[in-house]
């Protein structure tokens, strides 16, 4: 059984934020706890850009065989992602 490969192409998803724009950046500060990941832009006139972290991953479910003691491909599944 040959492998599969994904045709999907990975559309880059990109954002603008023209509120901040030509805003001078004070202080840029980075939180990590176990229940709150964030990046806290500061800029000089008191006023503050924070991106939210949310945890995602991927799975990419595959099947292998390793009778021969090197890895041969049988199938793999579209990722799924939470």
């Amino acid at each position: 059984m040959a492998a599969s490969k994904s045709t999907r192409s990975r559309k880059r998803r990109t954002r603008q934020f023209p509120q901040v724009a030509g805003k001078i950046v004070d202080d840029v500060e980075l939180s990590l706890s176990t229940d709150y990941r964030a990046v806290h832009i500061r800029f000089q006139d008191k006023t503050a850009l924070t991106l939210d972290l949310q945890p995602r991953f991927w799975i990419t479910p595959t099947l292998a065989d390793w009778k021969t003691g090197d890895c041969k491909l049988l199938k793999q599944w579209r990722p799924v992602h939470s």
